[in-house]
C-alpha cells in the first residue's frame, strides 16, 4: 500500500510544494486546512500532476478536532506515514512583548502548540507499532531566536520546537523520526507573501525597525529540506537559510539512572 503524508495547514506555499515533493516519490497526500474550497482546488491541481490527494477541512485552532481529522485521513487512505504541521493563520501578527497578554498567547497556543501535540499524539501509536514514520513541524525563526517587537507567536512556536526535540530523543530506536524546519524567510506563493506584495506587512516585518525588502524562499527549497530530513534522519532541526541551523542539533537520551553530576560544574 502506498505511503501517505498528511499536511496540516496546507496552502499554496509550502503545503502544495511538500505534496508535490513527496507525491513524486509515490506518496498519497492528505491536505488539511480550514477552507474546503481552497483544498479542493489544490486536490484538483495535484490530480492534474498525477498525485493522489484528498481534502480534509478542519479548524486547527481547535485542538479537539485533531483526532477526528486523523481518524478521517486513516479511514480514507488506510494509513498515515508522515505528518507535517505548519499552519499560519491569515490574521496572525507579531506583538511587542510589552503589549502581549494572556488572552493573545492563549489564542496562539491552540494553533501553534496544543493542536500539533494532539495531532502527533493521535498518529504515534500507529507509527511506533509499525516501526516507521515521521513527525515534522514547521516554525518561524523567532522560535529559535527571540527578537524585540516580535513576540506573540514566537513563545508558543519555541515551546513547540522544544516539544519536537523532546520527541526526537524519546523516539530513538523506534523507527519514528521527529524533526523541525525553521524558516526565516517569507515563503513565495504563501498568504504571507501575498500580503507583503500588497504592502500589508503587519506581523511579518512591517512594525519592525528593519529596512529593505523582506527576504523570500521558494517553497520547493523547503520541501526538499523536508525530503532530505525524512530520508536521512540525521538531524533534529534544519533552518533556512542553512547557516541559521543550530550547531547543537541533536538530542540526548536521558534516563533517571543517568549521571548528571557533571552538568553542574
Amino acid at each position: 500500500m502506498p505511503k501517505v503524508i498528511a499536511v496540516f495547514g496546507a496552502g499554496s506555499g509550502l503545503g502544495v510544494s511538500l505534496a508535490r515533493r513527496f507525491g513524486r516519490e509515490g506518496f498519497r497526500v492528505a491536505l488539511v486546512a480550514r477552507r474546503k474550497d481552497r483544498l479542493d482546488a489544490l486536490v484538483e491541481q495535484l490530480a492534474g500532476e498525477g498525485i493522489e490527494a484528498a481534502a480534509f477541512p478542519g479548524d486547527l485552532s481547535l485542538p479537539a478536532v485533531a483526532p477526528v481529522l486523523v481518524d478521517a485521513i486513516r479511514a480514507h487512505f488506510g494509513r498515515i506515514d508522515v505528518v507535517e504541521y505548519g499552519p499560519i493563520a491569515g490574521d496572525m501578527t507579531f506583538t511587542p512583548a510589552t503589549r502581549a497578554d494572556a488572552a493573545t498567547l492563549e489564542e496562539f497556543s491552540r494553533l501553534l502548540l496544543l493542536t500539533p501535540v494532539e495531532v502527533f499524539r493521535a498518529v504515534l501509536p500507529e507509527m511506533t507499532g509499525r516501526g516507521d514514520g515521521a513527525l515534522l513541524m514547521t516554525t518561524g525563526y523567532t522560535a529559535v531566536q527571540p527578537m524585540p517587537f516580535m513576540s506573540g507567536p514566537g513563545p508558543l512556536a519555541a515551546a513547540a520546537r522544544n516539544y519536537v526535540y523532546s520527541l526526537s530523543g524519546e523516539l530513538n530506536d523506534t523507527g519514528v523520526y521527529a524533526g523541525t524546519l525553521t524558516v526565516a524567510h517569507i515563503v513565495t506563493g504563501s498568504e504571507a507573501a501575498q500580503r507583503a506584495r500588497t504592502g500589508d506587512t503587519k506581523g511579518i516585518g512591517g512594525e519592525l525597525p528593519i529596512g529593505g525588502e523582506l527576504p523570500t524562499v521558494h517553497p520547493d527549497e523547503l520541501a526538499q529540506h523536508y525530503w532530505d530530513m525524512y530520508t536521512k534522519r540525521d538531524r533534529v532541526e534544519q533552518a533556512h537559510p542553512a547557516e541559521l541551523t543550530p550547531s547543537n542539533n541533536t538530542t540526548t537520551t536521558w534516563s533517571p539512572t543517568t549521571n548528571t553530576s557533571d552538568r553542574h560544574h
